[in-house]
C-alpha cells in the first residue's frame, strides 16, 4: 500500500503540480469560510458568480450578522439549499463577532461550533487560510481515494481519517486540490477516463472497470 500511495502522489505532483490554488474566491478568512458554506452542493463557478455581488453588498461581518434571512436567502438562492445557507451565513457571522472578536478561529473544534461549518469546510479553511495541513473529503475526493484503493469507507469523516494514515503530511492539503481536478478531468462518477488515465496501473477501479468492458453482460 505504502509503495503504491507513494507513486499515486508522484504521478498526480507530475500531472498537476504542486502550487497551492483556491477555487474559491475570497480576500480573507471569513470570506473563504462563508464561500466555502455556499459551495455544498453547488460548483465552485457559481459560488464565485454569487460571491461577487455578495461580498459587495454585504462587505463585513457586521453586514452579515445584521441582515434578515428573507434578504440573505434571496442573495444566495441560485446556490441551492438557500434557506440552511442563509441562515448558517448570519448566525455564523454573529458567532464570530460575540464569541471570537470577529476572527476566525483556525483550532477545529472552534470552527465546526459555527453553523453550517463541518470538518469539510473547517479544513478549507485551515489549510488555505492558516497553512495547517489539512485533508478535505468532498464528493471527487471521496470518488478518487476509493477508486485508487485508499480507503474502503463511504462516510468523509471515516475516509479523512484513512487518508492521514496513508498520505504523507506534505501532501494533505495538496491532494484535496490534486484529488479535485483528476475527479473533474479524469476520475467522472459516471464516465471515467480509464483508457487514458495515467494512474491506470496504480488504480483498484481500473481492474474492475477493464474486467466490465471485457465481458460486459
Amino acid at each position: 500500500m505504502k509503495k503504491n500511495t507513494l507513486r499515486i502522489l508522484e504521478l498526480m505532483d507530475r500531472h498537476y503540480g504542486t502550487d497551492l490554488v483556491t477555487y474559491l474566491d475570497h480576500e480573507n478568512a471569513w470570506q473563504l469560510l462563508f464561500a466555502t458554506i455556499l459551495s455544498a452542493q453547488c460548483t465552485d463557478a457559481r459560488v464565485n458568480i454569487v460571491t461577487k455581488k455578495l461580498f459587495k453588498d454585504y462587505p463585513d461581518l457586521n453586514a452579515f450578522a445584521n441582515a434578515s434571512y428573507g434578504e440573505m436567502e434571496e442573495a444566495v438562492k441560485s446556490t441551492g439549499f438557500y434557506k440552511n445557507k442563509a441562515k448558517a451565513l448570519v448566525d455564523s457571522a454573529k458567532m464570530l463577532l460575540e464569541k471570537y472578536g470577529g476572527e476566525v478561529p483556525s483550532d477545529i473544534e472552534e470552527l465546526t461550533k459555527l453553523p453550517g461549518v463541518g470538518r469539510k469546510t473547517a479544513n478549507v479553511v485551515r489549510g488555505n487560510v492558516f497553512g495547517i495541513d489539512s485533508i478535505v473529503v468532498d464528493t471527487h475526493v471521496k470518488r478518487v481515494s476509493r477508486r485508487l484503493g485508499l480507503t474502503k469507507e463511504e462516510d468523509p469523516v471515516k475516509i479523512e481519517f484513512d487518508l492521514y494514515k496513508v498520505i504523507p503530511k506534505d501532501h494533505w492539503t495538496l491532494i484535496n486540490l490534486q484529488f479535485i481536478a483528476h475527479g473533474r478531468q479524469i476520475c467522472d462518477a459516471r464516465k471515467p477516463l480509464c483508457d487514458t488515465c495515467f494512474l491506470k496501473d496504480c488504480c483498484e477501479y481500473y481492474g474492475k472497470w477493464e474486467k466490465t468492458k471485457k465481458n460486459p453482460r
